[in-house]
């Protein structure tokens, strides 16, 4: 049904149920009449003077004017009466003595003997009774109904509120006031122990969070309802960590933005997520340094239509560049993120380019036509298992992508680089991790390389056999002057990201089952999408060149954990409802990973959150001079490209099985 005819529809149920409301008054004001005068004269009909019902039946027209009138300004006709409360019963209360005033003032008027003097207060007594009496008699035959039915009515969720505060209230509102949903609250928690033995719109409050467990076995609670938007994240873990033990279906009030506009409702609500159970804040970074840094700027983005790179597009477009320019080998992923910002900042330059970062002659096209004042090198393949099957693939995209692209940023003027790289850089024992260990290579590289005045003699790399030289004379020697800054920002996992495993865990337990965990010890960092893009713009600018920035990712979180949560919060028991399955682990693959390693130091910025690593030396000739063989036996699909990884990363260490696995792709 659509919008528009399910408010017909409602507009039509109101309209109905007023008109009875009013019909009804009408027949109880002239009962009360009648009821009135006949206890007067001592329950005998026949002693009841014609004058009297005359007059009864004269001045009624009156009294239900006024009954219409006085009830509708006090709203008693948009009440919903199964849910009526105190306020209900002392404005309905109010109304009928205004009416009854009314009518005694028109008797007055028109004829202070029209009826006995005794009849104004019966019909007061009878009129209350009718009108206010049977408002109340239906919540109270409902209540009836609830407790018959108790918690043993099928297809009934007993819901529990957490929060008695103004977004426990409007919940508590929202679930009495639906008539189609098959729900009610049972009983609210309030942490604030002046509130426990308390009613909230009728729901009583039964404790703080201690009462939780106990609560849930009481009512039969079989769904949660954080209502508490304005706590911090510390508070809401601290609470979901107990909740999570009920093994009830959580919901969550998104955000305090929802108080403010009043729009709290059960279609807002969300799931529980991951990043609810992080146990911190929201991370904050300095937007006023990131405008100034981005406001008014060519900004290209590789790997602009990735989880990443389409969150570093997002937020630069909210930072107002000059131009912002997409580009990605995959045409999906760069329109879905093209459409969004077009119509998200209408204003802005948007440029959006399918190609390669392997490609130099794309490469060069885009930087000769654009020339971009920062780049954001996202592009990479990321998928340590896929990877290990095809390592040739991710030294020519990861390693020899990075170079041309970080080569045709020298080239051209651009002002600054940014690498994103990964923790399963330090360390690695994968493909994908060396690769991209390799990646912050190339950026030290070339940043030693500027600073000592020697760009001129970085080498151009080439995969074609025609080797289109882009470096002219000319060229040649404005690389003896480029300023180029090149750094990189190395962080753990995101939560939502395409190769996380949140997703796939989400999509394991709508299935049904079974949740697969490739170890029971194996453990991540983890920080939100945005959380981490907006660290990488600000590490963005602090950078002078050379820096490999590291980004605070918290406490390490254990995959396993993340599973049992995600399933308990959901609804559901571990092992009963939804089973976990031990996978082991996938090659290349490591129970923990590492943002530093050993030799590197750490140094602090103005930002708790984003320090630097110092950088290990290495000998810029010797490396590229590696790197030419490296691209050379990628390109050829060497079978042992590994080993020769190794040499150029001797922190990389893999396994022997692993290597005699097939290269090709």
């Amino acid at each position: 049904m659509s919008k528009e005819k399910m408010n017909k529809r409602i507009d039509t149920q109101k309209a109905i149920r007023v008109f009875l409301l009013g019909l009804y008054d009408a027949l109880a004001v002239l009962v009360s009449a009648f009821l009135a005068l006949y206890i007067r004269f001592d329950m005998h009909f026949s002693a009841i003077d014609s004058k009297y019902l005359e007059a009864a039946l004269l001045v009624s027209p009156v009294t239900i004017l006024a009954t219409w009138i006085i009830f509708k300004i006090e709203h008693l006709y948009d009440s919903l009466w199964e849910y009526a409360s105190v306020r209900e019963l002392f404005f309905s209360t109010i109304s009928c003595v205004i009416v009854v005033i009314i009518q005694a003032l028109f008797i007055i008027l028109v004829d202070p003997y029209y009826v006995p003097r005794s009849y104004h207060f019966l019909f007061l007594c009878f009129f209350l009774l009718l009108v206010v009496g049977s408002r109340f008699s239906y919540r109270a035959i409902r209540l009836f109904r609830w407790s018959v039915t108790g918690n043993d009515g099928k297809g009934i969720r007993n819901i529990m509120v957490i929060g008695a505060g103004q977004a426990g209230r409007l919940i508590v509102e929202e679930i009495k006031h639906s008539n189609e949903m098959d729900a009610r609250v049972c009983c609210i928690i309030d942490d604030d122990r002046a509130k426990k033995g308390k009613y909230l719109r009728g729901v009583e409050i039964v404790g703080d969070r201690d009462c939780i467990i106990s609560a849930v076995e009481k009512y039969n609670i079989n769904q949660i309802i954080l209502a508490m938007p304005s706590a911090s994240r510390r508070t809401q873990k601290e609470i979901l960590d107990i909740c999570k033990e009920t093994e009830c279906e959580m919901k969550i009030v998104p955000g305090i933005y929802q108080m403010i506009n009043g729009d709290v409702l059960m279609s807002k609500l969300r799931k529980v997520e991951v990043e609810d159970l992080l146990g911190r804040d929201p991370i904050k970074v300095n937007a006023d340094d990131i405008f100034n840094y981005i406001t008014g700027k060519t900004i290209l983005v590789t790997g602009g239509g990735g989880s990443i790179g389409s969150e570093l597009c997002r937020q630069i477009a909210a930072h107002q560049p000059e131009t912002l320019v997409i580009f990605d080998v995959y045409e999906n992923n760069a329109y879905d993120i093209q459409m969004e910002l077009r119509k998200n900042y209408p204003d802005m330059h948007l440029e959006t380019i399918i190609g390669s970062v392997r490609d130099s002659r794309k490469i060069f096209q885009v930087f000769e036509q654009f020339h971009p004042d920062i780049v954001y090198h996202a592009a990479a393949h990321k998928h340590v298992p896929l990877m290990e099957d095809s390592p040739c693939e991710a030294i020519k995209n990861n390693v020899i992508g990075t170079y041309k692209t970080a080569f045709a940023a020298m080239t051209h003027g651009c002002k600054r680089f940014v690498l994103i790289s990964t923790d399963k850089a330090v360390n690695p024992t994968n493909i994908m991790g060396a690769s991209k260990r390799l990646c912050e290579m190339v950026i030290q590289a070339f940043d030693a390389k500027i600073k000592a005045g020697k760009a001129d003699e970085i080498p151009q790399l080439f995969t074609h056999l025609t080797q289109d030289k882009y470096v002219n004379a000319q060229v040649q020697e404005a690389l003896k002057t480029t300023k180029t800054e090149f750094v990189a920002v190395r962080f753990g996992n995101v939560l939502g990201s395409n190769g996380s495993v949140i997703p796939l865990f989400r999509k394991q337990i709508e299935a049904g089952g079974p949740v697969t965990v490739t170890h029971p010890d194996i453990i991540r960092y983890f920080m939100t999408i945005p959380e981490a893009v907006g660290l990488v713009l600000e590490a963005g600018t602090y950078a002078n060149g050379g820096q490999i920035f590291v980004l605070d990712m918290g406490k390490p979180v254990k995959i396993l954990d993340l599973a049992k949560n995600l399933i308990r919060l959901s609804g559901y028991r571990v092992d009963e409802d939804i089973k976990i399955e031990f996978t082991g682990l996938r090659p290349g693959e490591k129970l923990y990973e590492e943002l530093l390693m050993a030799e590197e130091g750490m140094k602090e910025t103005s930002n708790k959150l984003i320090h630097i690593g110092k950088p290990i030396e290495i000998n810029e000739e010797e490396f590229f001079v590696q790197l030419k063989h490296l691209k050379d036996a990628s390109v050829s699909e060497d079978q042992d490209i590994r080993e020769m990884v190794q040499q150029i990363v001797p922190t990389y260490h893999f396994k022997k099985e692993d290597a005699k696995k097939g290269s090709g792709n």
